[in-house]
This record gives C-alpha cells, structure tokens and sequence, in this order.
C-alpha cells in the first residue's frame, strides 16, 4: 500500500503554493480566521517531502461548519475526520494525488504550537533535519501499510524532539 504521494526533493516552489493556496482558502473563513501557517515538510527548506502542501489555520471557533465544508469543497477539499476535539483537517486530492492537507484549528489548541515548533527546529537545526529526512525515507521505503503505517512510525521521532523542547 502507498504513501499519499511519494517523498521527493524538496522544491523552491512549494512556498509559493502555499501562498496561492492560502489565497484560495481564507475567503470561506471570514472573520473567525485568526492566522495562516505553511506547516509541514514542504514548509521546510532543503528538507525531502511528499509534495503535499500543508495549511494551518487558526480560527476563533469552529462557526457554521457547513458553510465552511461546501466551500472548501468548491475549491475540492474533502473533509476528513477530525483530529482531536477542535482539529478539523481537509484533503485535497487532483487526479488521484493528494495536493494539499488543511488543518483548522481553534485558538490555543495545542497542535498549533506543536506544528510551528516542530517546523521551526526543522529549519533552525540541519542534523536534525537530515535525521527527520532519512527517518522518512527509510519508512516510506518499508511501508506496507499506507499512510497511517507512516504516520505512527514517525510518531515516537516527533514526540522525543517536542518532549526535548519541555
């Protein structure tokens, strides 16, 4: 079973599609959008990922849930199950590939800080860096299992480097 999409090099344009994505996005949100983050792999120079660009948005409270799932389904986002209580997360998904993964979180969740620390040391530190790259590597190579088997094995890596962070 595959990936989402397979880890590639990382590439200069992926800012840039964040920043039309986001563009994209933050009109069905209106006043409750506090903040926008580019998160994950691709918001890391130099770092190898799945050329899923990943949105964080930070919103108020959840409003009319609704209105903001028919439209991020005009601009063809699915929305997923939620996270955790308050962690409402989209795909999206062009010809079979997926493109890009939303996360809307309310103010003062704490997946917030835990996904702009951990992308901040990624950035910040290049050993730890290339340990997160070859650990995504090694796993994308052994994977059986698909998407979730990858994301639990990453798992004890990111939560060693968060507990180091107090």
């Amino acid at each position: 079973m595959a990936l989402t999409s397979k880890i590639c090099a990382y590439e200069n344009r992926w800012p840039a599609a964040f920043g039309a994505e986001r563009a994209r996005i933050v009109h069905g949100f209106g006043a409750e959008l506090m903040d926008v983050h580019h998160v994950g792999s691709t918001a890391v120079p130099g770092l190898a990922a799945k050329p899923e660009i990943d949105l964080l948005l930070v919103v108020m409270e959840h409003r009319d849930e609704a209105a903001r799932n028919a439209y991020m389904a005009t601009l063809g986002y699915v929305r997923g199950s939620n996270l955790s209580p308050g962690h409402h997360f989209y795909r999206r998904d062009v010809e079979g590939v997926r493109t890009h993964k939303v996360h809307v979180c309310i103010c003062g969740h704490e997946q917030i800080g835990r996904m702009l620390v951990f992308r901040d040391l990624l950035r910040q530190d290049s050993d730890l860096r290339q340990q997160y790259q070859d650990l995504k590597l090694a796993l994308e190579a052994d994977n059986r299992g698909g998407i979730g088997e990858y994301l639990a094995q990453k798992a004890p890596f990111i939560d060693a480097v968060m507990a180091r962070q107090g």
